[in-house]
C-alpha cells in the first residue's frame, strides 16, 4: 500500500480526532471502564484485514486450560444476526452468532457474544470460567482489560503507516507502545515481538469429517481455493507453497457462504480455511476440503501470559 489519494486525508485526519477523542473520554473518566471479578486478555490488532487473531484465540485457551484456567471467549459476533449478550451453544447457526465465534465454540471453548462485551462477558463468568479472553477488543475501551495482545500480519505489517480511510490502521502506530506484547504473524520479529507460525498441512473432507489428506496429496494438480478471510492471499500462497495449482476464489471477508458462490464444474478439489468452511457445512460435497490451521508459539509466550493472569488473579 503506497501513498494514499489526497482526497482521503482530510477523511484520515477526521478519523484521528474521532479515535482520540475517544480513548481520552475513557482515560479521563474510569467510571466508563467495567472491570470485571476475572482477569481479562484482550487480543486484536490496529490493522484491518485478517491477521490471525483467530487461531492464537483458539490456542490461547487451550493453553490456559492446561495451566489450570478455566477460559471463555467473548466476541462482538460479528456478521450474525444475534446481538446479544448471548452465550452460544453447540448448536448455534454462524448466520445467528457469527463465523468466528461458531469456530471457536467448536473448538470446545465457552463463547459469548454481544455488541456490549462487558455484559457478554458476564455470561461466562457466570458459566463458570475464571479468564476472559476478548477477541478483537483493542478498540472496545468500555470492557477493562488486564493483558493487551496485538497481532500484526508479518508482511503487510502496518501497511503505509496511514489510519483509514488512506490506509490500514485503526489506531495510530504509537498504540503499539501501550499493548503488554506484540505477536507477529509470519515474517521476521523485529525487537520486543514474539513469533507465530499457523501450521496446517492437512485437509479434513468436509462431506466425511473422518476422512484427511495430507495437503501433498493436491500436489500436481489443480484445486480451487475459496477464502472469506481478511487476507485470502495469505491462504492462497500456504497451498500454492506445497505444490498445489491454486485456482483462487477470494471473497468479502465474513462473506455469507451460498451454493451459489460454488458454480465450479471441473470436479477439481475445493480447499477453504475453517473459518470459511463452518458456514458451508450444511452443502458441502465429497470433493470440498477445509484446511485447520493452529498457532504455533513459544512455550514461554504462554507461561507468561499464565504468570501474569495469576498475578492479576491473586491480587483481586
Amino acid at each position: 500500500m503506497g501513498r494514499p489519494p489526497l482526497w482521503t486525508r482530510p477523511l484520515e485526519a477526521l478519523y484521528a480526532r474521532v479515535v482520540r477523542k475517544r480513548a481520552e473520554s475513557f482515560r479521563s473518566d474510569p467510571s466508563q471502564v467495567v472491570r470485571l471479578s476475572v482477569p481479562v486478555v484482550v487480543v486484536g490488532n490496529i490493522t484491518i484485514g485478517g491477521t490471525g487473531k483467530t487461531p492464537l484465540i483458539v490456542a490461547l485457551a487451550q493453553a490456559m486450560t492446561e495451566r489450570g484456567f478455566r477460559p471463555g471467549v467473548v466476541s462482538r459476533g460479528y456478521g450474525g444476526s444475534e446481538r446479544g449478550p448471548y452465550l452460544l451453544t453447540e448448536d448455534d447457526a454462524p448466520s445467528k452468532v457469527g463465523d468466528e465465534p461458531s469456530l471457536i465454540r467448536q473448538s470446545g471453548v465457552p463463547v459469548a457474544i454481544g455488541r456490549e462485551r462487558p455484559e457478554a462477558a458476564q455470561l461466562l463468568i457466570d458459566a463458570g470460567c475464571d479468564l476472559v479472553l476478548a477477541d478483537d477488543g483493542l478498540q472496545h475501551h468500555r470492557l477493562g482489560r488486564d493483558v493487551e495482545i496485538c497481532v500484526i500480519d508479518g508482511e503487510r505489517r502496518l501497511g503505509n503507516g496511514h489510519l483509514l480511510p488512506a490506509g490500514p490502521l485503526r489506531e495510530p502506530a504509537s498504540r503499539l507502545g501501550s499493548v503488554d506484547v506484540i505477536v507477529v504473524n509470519g515474517g521476521s520479529p523485529q525487537a520486543n515481538e514474539v513469533l507465530m507460525r499457523l501450521e496446517g498441512g492437512v485437509a479434513v473432507n468436509m462431506d466425511d469429517p473422518a476422512l484427511t489428506a495430507p495437503l501433498s496429496d493436491f500436489a500436481g494438480r489443480p484445486a480451487h481455493a475459496v477464502a472469506g478471510i481478511g487476507n485470502p492471499a495469505r491462504f492462497f500462497a500456504s497451498l500454492a507453497a506445497h505444490g498445489i495449482a491454486v485456482d483462487g476464489h477470494p471473497f468479502a471477508d465474513h462473506h455469507a457462504f451460498t451454493r451459489d458462490d460454488f458454480t465450479f464444474a471441473d470436479g477439481c478439489p475445493v480447499l477453504m480455511t475453517d473459518k470459511d468452511a463452518v458456514k458451508c457445512r450444511e452443502f458441502a460435497r465429497a470433493n470440498w476440503w477445509r484446511v485447520p490451521v493452529r498457532a504455533v508459539m513459544p512455550e514461554s509466550f504462554w507461561d507468561a501470559v499464565a504468570a501474569k493472569v495469576r498475578r492479576v488473579r491473586d491480587g483481586r
